[in-house]
């Protein structure tokens, strides 16, 4: 008899993911002090959210968000640094 993590599309599958060891150190402090019973299951959970965000955001913030990367990828931005520079502004 297979479980529902077993079958169909819910079947666990293993993957690969290489982390800065600074993170895998904040990983290793958290998981347990949030109340996971594994830092798989944390880290699932924390994958789950970046699939399906518990926050959605509206539209119009989406709207503005795609108009950004727009604007980006045809050059039309500058980093912080530069606009500190241009601006005259210290750090």
């Amino acid at each position: 008899m297979s479980t529902d993590a077993e079958s169909g599309d819910d079947r666990m599958r293993k993957i690969n993911v290489r982390v800065p060891e600074t993170l895998l150190e904040q990983i290793e402090d958290e998981w347990e002090r949030r109340g996971y019973s594994s830092k798989s299951e944390a880290i699932r959970d924390a994958l789950r959210d970046w699939v399906d965000p518990s926050t959605k955001l509206s539209d119009e913030t989406l709207d503005d968000l795609e108009e950004s990367r727009e604007q980006r990828e045809q050059g039309e931005t500058v980093s912080e640094e530069e606009a500190r520079e241009r601006l005259g502004l210290d750090d």
